[in-house]
């Protein structure tokens, strides 16, 4: 069995990959200043017999990991720091990786060979999946200065990111009160301003980026996935963007019934430790315990 975690800035989900069935173990708070206390709360969801952990993470992974919202991570080598705390061996992704590869495998990427998975969230994000294949690191399409007007300091230290306007805080920032109310009145008639800005900032780098992939399909994830009248709004700016000609929509909402981040953990923890086709864990599969 592998153990499976999706960790957040706020929550720690837990998870075992047993035969066909991903089984939920519940959830926890995240210590996020306290690197002893944070690995105390991912070692209490130890198993028998486990062959490997497996951890979706938002941030940069690597020898000095970038774990903005989880300090007590950040500038750390994370595998490494689990891997000792676990004493087996340990895989860890980018939660938008983890997002991308069950979207691909479950989701509404099923049957497309060039997948680019997109979260429209508390940030902007995405990844990659070629052939069921994740491109670890590829996506990223939130960072980098292309925004010019207006021009908001990003957190990664940037200015002009998408980051700052694609977000439900960008879409905050270019209207009035919360990204929820702003999309409802949107779609109720109403006259602010905020989303036809929003969908004009946001439709010309991802088509952009579709075109610099060739991606199939675009699923959507995040909080503004949940409103599917503006995905709808952004695919139809999207299509009148991007080289090739399709009447198919290509940017829509993400279709995963679980939580993704567990999903996409298990699929690449089996690839790497189990030798077990990622295809046996099905969507539905999930039980409590």
């Amino acid at each position: 069995m592998i153990l499976c975690f999706d960790i957040g800035g706020s929550r720690i989900k837990a998870a075992l990959s047993q035969g066909d069935a991903l089984i939920s173990l519940g959830e926890v708070a995240t210590p996020v200043d306290d690197l002893g206390q944070l690995l105390a709360a991912l070692v209490g969801f130890s198993q028998p017999n486990m062959i490997g952990v497996a951890v979706s993470i938002a941030g940069a992974i690597g020898p000095v990991s970038k774990i903005a919202n989880i300090p007590c991570l950040n500038g750390t080598d994370v595998r490494a720091v689990f891997a000792a705390a676990f004493a087996c061996p340990v895989l860890v992704l980018n939660d938008a990786d983890a997002f991308a590869l069950a979207e691909a495998g479950h989701g509404a990427g099923q049957g497309f060979s060039r997948v680019f998975a997109i979260i429209l969230g508390s940030g902007v994000g995405g990844g990659v999946v070629l052939n069921g294949e994740v491109i670890a690191g590829a996506g990223e399409w939130g960072h980098g200065p292309i925004v010019q007007n207006p021009a908001w300091p990003c957190g990664c230290g940037q200015v002009g990111c998408l980051d700052t306007v694609g977000s439900a805080r960008g879409l905050e920032r270019l209207g009035t009160g919360q990204a929820a109310n702003i999309v409802r009145d949107w779609e109720q008639g109403g006259t602010d301003p905020a989303v036809p800005r929003w969908l004009d900032l946001v439709a010309g780098p991802l088509a952009m980026a579709i075109n610099l992939l060739n991606a199939d399909i675009v699923p959507v994830g995040g909080g503004l996935a949940n409103a599917p009248k503006l995905i709808a709004a952004l695919d139809r700016a999207v299509r009148g963007k991007i080289l090739r000609e399709t009447h198919a929509p290509v940017v829509v909402c993400a279709q995963t019934s679980v939580d993704a981040g567990l999903l996409g953990a298990a699929m690449a923890g089996r690839r790497q430790f189990g030798h077990i086709d990622s295809g046996q864990i099905y969507a539905d599969s999930v039980r409590k315990v």
